[in-house]
């Protein structure tokens, strides 16, 4: 190796034990929420109405993976912590979920089934956040939503509510916020399928 290299060579090693002792960026740990799938099929609906859901609809700041924080009139992201995958297709999966383990006379149709859905279900979600009363204190999960049962004939209005349901965290710690948004989306999920099941028609 001729005289020039190895001088370049030595001039690169600073450079690169610099870059070595750069700090790493905080980790950030990932968290789901919206339970499971049933783990046993159950026996079929009799004469089912099949229903088809349309796109879920998120406020824009809830439409990533992010976990968003509310107090009083400040929004911000909870620093640390995401969710596997942005929230309005966690919920999407979850509301499937819970039509799926508690429908009595609805069936779900998938976008890519043949059947037609005599009916269509609009979730138009208004809030998905944790709410804080004071800065510090123990947040709750608020998830509010607006449901609308759809003719597939006209497109009128069959039947339309609005859910809303508060679980407080147990303390301001990520994994007891991740727990309050848990039990809020177990709720509201079966109310929006009792609602369902009731004016599906």
């Amino acid at each position: 190796m001729n005289r020039s290299l190895l001088i370049a060579a030595a001039a690169a090693l600073p450079i690169l034990s610099g870059c070595a002792l750069l700090s790493s960026p905080d980790p950030v740990q990932m968290y789901h929420f919206g339970g499971q799938a049933p783990a046993e099929a159950r026996a079929p609906i009799a004469q089912p109405v099949a229903m088809g859901l349309r796109r879920i609809e998120m406020p824009q700041a809830s439409r990533t993976d992010r976990i968003v924080g509310v107090t009083g009139s400040e929004v911000a992201y909870i620093k640390g912590a995401r969710w596997v995958s942005p929230a309005d297709d966690l919920y999407t999966e979850a509301l499937e979920n819970a039509f799926a383990a508690r429908a009595q006379r609805v069936r779900l149709v998938g976008p890519r089934e043949l059947t037609t859905a005599e009916r269509s279900l609009d979730v138009d979600m208004r809030a998905f956040e944790a709410r804080y009363d004071a800065p510090g204190a123990a947040p709750s999960a608020v998830i509010t939503a607006r449901a609308q049962i759809l003719s597939r004939e006209d497109r009128s209005v069959v039947a339309e509510q609005t859910f809303s349901v508060s679980r407080p965290a147990s303390e301001n710690r990520v994994s007891a916020i991740v727990q309050a948004f848990e039990a809020a989306t177990a709720d509201i999920n079966a109310q929006i399928v009792d609602w369902a099941d009731q004016n599906a028609g």
